[in-house]
């Protein structure tokens, strides 16, 4: 048992060298389509960690009120609101408390503000148990006297799922193609190495050589092609990934890095993801090329 999994590794690991200028094209070919693959992944779990992000800081609703508003109106509207199914909390945010806010948030420029009559307005900011509602709950509130105007972010993070499936579906769709090229070259240089060891097999064959034994030599170098693909591809996609990630991590860019995956939260997942596609389509490939091409 130990002497024929030896023989037919040998073998398989043999026949690269044989045939390296097919080999390198292999393994290129699995490469590429695996690293269009990372780079797509990468995207689609980016834009969808800052989207989930984005659903936990901007799953609220604030109604800006007109400042005709009394004080009994208010309490009024708030409780109406409440009442709406979707809603978890509803807080009341005077002008002068945004105004304080906007100070906060200005920083050392919050003195220019000072001896400014406050322009902002008195509102009311809706929580919601998922921001899914959102539409539905504006509907219900958007027609009454005491609003003034209605903010809501649902549209951008609606903008970025839509973005992310485009580029899911554009990138499934390369990744298709490179990977029916990948098993085209993989199968072509299988088919060199059943040629060149035509001969050697009919001997094989004619002392009782069984068909998975012939088989599995360029079964092994099918795989062999594809993991090392796998790899070229994987520490390549780790080390541009890296790349850009310090870069937009950087102070310049610290808004954007923020909501960036790090490489070691994705890195485990992509690395399982092209061993197994690598090594599948050189398995495929062999097996396309046996199919066709070796009478056994």
């Amino acid at each position: 048992m130990l002497n024929s999994i030896a023989y037919n590794i040998s073998e398989g690991t043999k026949s690269l060298w044989r045939n390296r200028g097919m080999s390198v094209a292999s393994i290129a070919s699995v490469a590429a389509s695996l690293f269009v693959l990372g780079i797509v992944l990468s995207i689609v779990l980016n834009i969808n960690n800052f989207a989930i992000i984005a659903q936990k800081q901007f799953d609220n609703i604030q109604i800006f009120l007109v400042d005709e508003m009394q004080a009994d109106d208010m309490a009024r509207f708030k409780r109406k609101i409440e009442n709406i199914p979707g809603v978890s909390k509803v807080d009341f945010e005077s002008k002068d408390m945004a105004m304080e806010k906007l100070k906060d948030r200005w920083e050392d420029d919050a003195y220019l503000l000072d001896g400014l009559e406050n322009p902002l307005q008195n509102s009311m900011i809706i929580e919601l148990t998922n921001i899914s509602l959102a539409d539905e709950v504006v509907k219900q509130i958007q027609d009454d006297d005491y609003i003034d105007s209605i903010s809501y972010y649902k549209d951008v993070i609606d903008k970025m799922l839509t973005i992310s499936r485009i580029i899911s579906t554009a990138g499934l769709a390369i990744i298709l193609l490179l990977s029916i090229v990948s098993l085209f070259i993989i199968a072509n240089t299988i088919k060199i190495a059943l040629y060149a060891r035509k001969r050697e097999i009919n001997i094989m064959k004619y002392i009782g050589a069984t068909n998975w034994f012939i088989r599995w030599p360029f079964i092994i170098e099918g795989m062999t092609l594809g993991f090392l693909g796998a790899a070229i591809a994987l520490g390549s996609v780790y080390v541009l990934y890296g790349f850009i990630f310090s870069k937009l991590s950087s102070e310049a860019y610290s808004l954007i890095g923020g909501y960036l995956l790090p490489i070691s939260t994705i890195f485990d997942n992509i690395a399982i993801i092209f061993a197994s596609m690598g090594i599948g389509i050189g398995v495929l490939g062999s097996l396309v090329s046996l199919r066709r091409y070796l009478k056994v």
